[in-house]
């Protein structure tokens, strides 16, 4: 079947109008389409203006809603309803949580909607619902949208053709790295960091200046990410300049702390700034879990006092403790450290998915910037020279106003009357001499010789401004005669208010006229120049700098950069205060330790139906190693152990001791000791104890067991010799350097047996014998083993007379 479904010559059309094609080749095509799509359009950002089409689409409506920093507030509702049914077809509850991340200044560097109601904590609480919240844009907003009416980006059809949207918006700043980016996409993803404005803006005119700038200059201008939560950066300098070399790496970023005294040598520590995307209230559960768990026993206790600022209070169980050493603890254990991974993977033209380095990044943000400089230069051109067109009207109708009344006045079509009408000198009629050149005049408006000027300057202008290349210029030629007017200036006559035909209105026109020409030749020669481009972008860069600086508000840096070497580790044991106790474990698991060295005969209270299991003197540094049927040894502090005033706690609450495992023993953890373990099968060897500690509640599986086979003996090495006995009653004494040493295995064999398995095993002193307790408890030692000794894997001899019914040594 999968042969017919992946021959590739199937072109068989099927019933119904379908056509079968090969299984891998339809889901490839779509998936492929599927992976493009969510690249491109969804997760990936665009290096130019460093926003995704939500966010690019959001901005635009709220553009077209008017919504200026400065003026009024809009519900959230008819925003996001306004960007789904215009340009952005997916859920208007998606819409209305990228909007809301986009006002959350702990989330976002440099808000691009300034929200008003709840638009969500620090805390992780979430926004309002649309209904209950009204944004507007932001100052920072409208710098990413300046130039967008100036033909300064190119536009699209939206999703159903009925409007145009933006491919890009203009971005004054690169708010790629300004704000940063997160995305992930079908088989790859995106994480930036956000950075600072001034020192983004710093770093782009060095590269103005020097294009081939190295990556580590670029440094000096921005040495880290300046995150909207602060923190402080612990991360090498060469760790950083990696990063941002090959646009992969990670950064260090810990919580700032400081240390508050309250008098009489107390004190305790005051958390003012959280990591960045780190949720308040879950790092604050999670330092009570560790108070709890006592991972951290030096901590005390835990308090949220902050409002709206950040102040979280940690509480030292003993004003002896080191703070710093507290802190380091803290920085292991929880999220007051994290490590934000950065992968600047982005839409490098719109197009292509790149992963970048900060110089690649701020290189397309200047070439982008290049590019909407020429365009809106080219916009402007057209619309002085347009307006220089209109001028030329206005001044042939001064001239001749008692020609252009009459026409109005009295032609049926003053509109082609005007067009088709020479105008390629003043009317006689119109013109009084006058003794001075000064004084020419006309009877009714006044139009003297330097409007005469304008006309002829206008004139002789009249080429240069038509030409070809020129964008949105007027035709070559009138559409009237060869020396009448154009449709345009036609236009603009007959639009023209009668309170115009006064004599400022003429001075006006050739101040306009000056300015306007002087602009255009600034512009011809800028489009002719690149340098004067780049001296250009560079001024506007500047003043981006003066913008959003540190005069503006949230414009100064806020993240520190430091240094910090690798905190020594300190052994747990050495923060727990040194105490007597008691472990007592039941038969059906129940542990607690009771305070001090008790009495081991002492009677206890236990469970209805339970009884005592274990029961041993320890220390609350020491460790306790419990080993189970399922051949792994689990690890407890003697300090985390519940008190003895009630039953204590279930074993299998504080490690994940399996319900079918049983415990079969349980001790305290000697670092420089080795256990012997072995099976039920009769499989065993020697292992270093320090190798069975396990460091999760999960433990560490030691003695591989498998089917019926169970973990049936952990004993201490004591001694130069093993005995082992069976189910048979038989006793088998070998050498303990037969045995292997290991990590982790099934071992090897330690007694043959025909039918049944191992009973116990223990280790000894050959020279002084075997010990056993006989059904009376008294000890019995037997020194002439020569009838029991024999080599590993033996099947042994009988028991020696009055060795227990239950064959263990113990």
């Amino acid at each position: 079947m999968s042969d017919l479904v992946d021959d590739p010559n199937m072109e068989e059309p099927g019933k119904g109008g379908e056509v079968a094609e090969p299984l891998r080749r339809a889901i490839g095509e779509r998936y492929l389409t599927y992976a493009l799509s969510t690249i491109m359009h969804r997760a990936l950002p665009d290096a130019r203006d460093g926003l995704k089409p939500v966010h690019r689409r959001i901005l635009y409506a709220m553009s077209r809603l008017r919504l200026a920093s400065n003026g009024r507030f809009l519900k959230s509702a008819k925003i996001s309803g306004d960007t789904m049914g215009d340009f952005h077809p997916h859920g208007d509850a998606a819409i209305y949580d990228a909007m809301a991340r986009l006002a959350q200044d702990f989330n976002v560097r440099y808000p691009l909607v300034d929200g008003q109601g709840n638009f969500g904590n620090i805390d992780g609480d979430n926004p309002a619902a649309s209904r209950y919240t009204e944004a507007r844009m932001t100052f920072v907003a409208e710098a990413m949208l300046e130039g967008l009416d100036e033909n300064a980006v190119d536009f699209r059809d939206n999703y159903d053709g009925r409007l145009q949207e933006p491919v890009v918006l203009p971005a004054e700043f690169p708010n790629l790295l300004a704000n940063g980016a997160a995305g992930i996409a079908v088989g790859m993803a995106t994480n930036i960091p956000p950075h600072n404005i001034a020192e983004l803006c710093n770093a782009c005119l060095h590269l103005i200046k020097t294009p081939d700038a190295r990556d580590d200059t670029l440094l000096q201008y921005v040495p880290a990410p300046d995150f909207p939560t602060g923190g402080v950066i612990v991360e090498s300098p060469a760790s950083i300049a990696q990063t941002y070399r090959t646009g992969r790496g990670s950064f260090r970023l810990r919580c700032v702390w400081e240390v508050e005294d309250l008098g009489r040598g107390q004190w305790q520590i005051v958390v003012t700034e959280i990591p960045y995307q780190v949720q308040k209230s879950k790092l604050v559960e999670k330092i009570a879990e560790l108070i709890q768990t006592k991972k951290v026993p030096i901590l005390a206790d835990v308090r949220d006092e902050s409002a709206d600022d950040v102040r979280m209070v940690l509480e030292p169980r003993s004003k002896n403790v080191d703070p710093e050493v507290l802190m380091n603890m803290l920085f292991r254990n929880s999220d007051l450290e994290v490590r934000f991974s950065l992968n600047m993977n982005v839409l490098i033209d719109g197009v292509t998915p790149k992963v970048c380095s900060m110089k690649e990044v701020l290189r397309a943000f200047l070439d982008f910037r290049q590019e909407v400089l020429l365009r809106r230069s080219r916009h402007r051109m057209g619309k002085i020279d347009h307006r220089l067109e209109v001028l030329s009207g206005l001044i042939t109708a001064f001239l001749n106003l008692d020609r252009v009344i009459d026409i109005i006045r009295y032609d049926d079509d003053p509109k082609a009357a005007l067009m088709y009408e020479d105008w390629s000198h003043p009317h006689q009629a119109t013109i009084v001499r006058a003794t001075s050149e000064s004084d020419y005049r006309s009877p009714l408006i006044g139009v003297d010789v330097s409007a005469l000027r304008l006309v002829q300057d206008l004139d002789a202008l009249a080429p240069s401004f038509l030409e070809d290349d020129a964008p949105n210029t007027a035709p070559k030629s009138y559409e009237g005669r060869e020396n009448g007017l154009s449709d345009v200036q036609a236009e603009a006559i007959l639009n023209m208010r009668l309170r115009s035909l006064r004599r400022l209105e003429e001075e006006a026109l050739v101040r306009e006229r000056d300015a306007l020409m002087e602009e255009r030749a600034g512009i011809e020669d800028l489009l002719e120049n690149e340098d004067r481009q780049w001296s250009t972008i560079a001024d506007q860069l500047r003043a981006t700098r003066q913008k959003f600086g540190k005069d503006f508000e949230g414009g100064a840096r806020r993240t520190r950069i430091e240094e910090a070497g690798e905190a020594e580790e300190v052994p747990i044991e050495a923060m727990i205060e040194r105490e007597p106790i008691t472990v007592v474990c039941s038969q059906m698991g129940w542990i607690r330790a009771m305070t001090g060295h008790i009495d081991l005969d002492r009677e206890l209270k236990f469970k209805d139906g339970d009884g005592p299991r274990f029961i041993f003197h320890a220390e609350t540094t020491d460790k306790l190693l419990i080993f189970g049927s399922n051949g792994r040894f689990y690890t407890l502090s003697a300090a985390n152990l519940p008190g003895g005033r009630g039953m204590g706690e279930p074993l299998r609450l504080m490690v994940d001791l399996p319900n079918e495992a049983e415990i079969i023993d349980m001790f305290i953890h000697v670092p420089d000791r080795k256990l012997l373990v072995a099976s039920s099968a009769g499989d065993g060897f020697l292992v270093p104890e320090a190798e069975v500690v396990a460091q999760t509640r999960s433990g560490k599986q030691v003695l591989n067991v498998k089917d019926d086979v169970r973990a049936k003996v952990c004993k201490p090495l004591r001694g130069d010799a093993v005995a082992v006995v069976g189910q048979n009653r038989k006793v088998l004494v070998f050498m303990a350097d037969e045995l292997p040493e290991m990590g982790r295995g099934k071992g090897v064999r330690l007694q043959k047996y025909k039918d049944g398995g191992l009973s116990d095993a223990t280790t000894f002193v050959l020279a002084e014998g075997l010990s056993w307790k006989d059904p009376a408890g008294r000890t019995r030692t037997e020194t002439e083993l020569e009838e029991w000794i024999g080599k590993r894997a033996g099947s042994g001899r009988m028991a020696p007379r009055g060795f227990p019914r239950d064959n263990s040594f113990t």
